[in-house]
C-alpha cells in the first residue's frame, strides 16, 4: 500500500463502513446513498490495487490491509477533529494584539473606552496609532490596522463604519476674548475673526466648513495646524479662535484657559465611527472590540471616568 492514493471523502466513508460493518448503515450515517458508498470503497481499492473488504455470505470482513487502513483512517479523523477543535478554540480566544488607528481628536476619549474594554478582556494588547485621517485611509487600504476610529466615513472607499458616539464641536476662544461675554453670537460675527484650523482632509475641518457655507460664510484660515493639541495651544496663546471637540478642551475650559463661545449654529454634532475594510476578516480581539463599542453607552462611561 505504498504511495497511497486516497481522498478525504474516501477516508470518512471507509472508516464508517469498517466501523459499522455495513454499506447501508454507513450511507445512513453519512447521509449518502448506498451505491455512492460502495462506489467510493471500490474506487479506493482499485486506485491502490488492494483488497480492503471481502464479503463472506452477507457479512463484511476487513482484510489485513483493510484493518491497517481502518486504523489509519481512525487516527486521521481523530487528528482532524482535534485540529478543528483547536482552531475553533483559537478563534474564540480574545487575546493578542489589537491594532487601531485613531484620528488625533479621538485620543481624548479612546483611552477611557480602552480601559473599560481591557477590564473585560485583559489578555488583549492594544497597539494604538494616532495619525491624521488621510494617513489612516491610505494605511487602511494597505491592511495596516484591524480597526480605525474617525469622524467621517468616505463613501467612495470599500469601508464599513458603525457610529458609536456623538461628539460636539464648539467654537473655542482664548480667555477674555471680546466675544466671550456675549450671550448670543451671530455666526456672521465670526467672519472677521482669525481662524485656526486643521489641515485639509481633516474630518473636523470638513464639518466646520460645511456649517459656515450653509450660512453663506467663506472662512479663510489664518493658520493651519496638523493636530488638535497644536490648535489648543495656539488658541490659548491668543493667536485666534477655532472649532474644537468639546471633549478635547474639557480641562482647559474648566480652569478658564479657554472659553466656549455661544455661537448660533453651534455646537455641530458629529458621529464618531469605528471603521474597517469591508473585505477584512476581523481577528477575535478586533471583533470583540467592535461588539464592545456597540454594547456600551460611551457618554455614561466617560461620565463615570470624570472626563466630561
Amino acid at each position: 500500500m505504498q504511495n497511497l492514493n486516497v481522498t478525504a471523502q474516501q477516508i470518512r466513508i471507509f472508516e464508517a463502513v469498517a466501523r459499522l460493518g455495513s454499506y447501508t448503515r454507513a450511507a445512513e450515517e453519512l447521509c449518502l446513498t448506498q451505491p455512492a458508498v460502495s462506489i467510493q470503497v471500490k474506487r479506493l481499492e482499485e486506485n491502490n490495487d488492494v483488497k480492503l473488504i471481502e464479503v463472506v455470505g452477507k457479512k463484511l470482513f476487513l482484510t489485513r490491509s483493510g484493518e491497517r487502513m481502518f486504523q489509519g483512517c481512525q487516527r486521521i479523523l481523530e487528528e482532524l477533529q482535534e485540529l478543528n477543535a483547536h482552531i475553533k478554540s483559537e478563534h474564540k480566544r480574545v487575546d493578542g494584539e489589537l491594532k487601531i488607528a485613531v484620528v488625533t481628536p479621538a485620543k481624548y476619549f479612546i483611552p477611557y473606552i480602552l480601559k473599560a474594554f481591557l477590564n473585560r478582556f485583559p489578555d488583549v494588547t492594544p497597539v494604538i496609532t494616532v495619525i491624521n485621517r488621510r494617513q489612516i485611509l491610505d494605511e487602511l487600504k494597505q491592511n495596516q490596522y484591524d480597526l480605525s476610529i474617525m469622524g467621517r466615513v468616505p463613501e467612495n472607499l470599500n469601508l464599513e463604519g458603525f457610529a458609536f458616539f456623538q461628539n460636539e464641536l464648539v467654537v473655542a476662544a482664548p480667555p477674555k476674548h471680546p466675544l466671550s461675554k456675549e450671550k448670543k453670537i451671530l455666526i456672521s460675527d465670526l467672519a472677521n475673526e482669525r481662524f485656526l484650523m486643521r489641515e485639509k482632509g481633516s474630518g473636523i475641518r470638513d464639518s466646520v466648513m460645511e456649517r459656515f457655507e450653509e450660512n453663506g460664510l467663506h472662512i479663510v484660515p489664518y493658520m493651519e495646524l496638523g493636530s488638535t493639541e497644536g490648535i489648543k495651544q495656539a488658541v490659548m496663546a491668543g493667536l485666534g479662535i477655532s472649532v474644537l471637540p468639546k471633549q478635547a478642551i474639557r480641562l482647559e475650559t474648566r480652569y478658564r484657559h479657554m472659553d466656549i463661545l455661544n455661537v448660533e449654529g453651534f455646537p455641530v454634532t458629529r458621529d464618531w465611527y469605528v471603521v474597517k475594510m469591508t473585505s477584512k476578516t476581523l481577528i477575535p480581539s478586533a471583533d470583540a472590540f467592535l461588539e464592545f463599542l456597540k454594547s456600551i453607552d460611551v457618554n455614561k462611561l466617560l461620565a463615570m471616568s470624570d472626563t466630561r
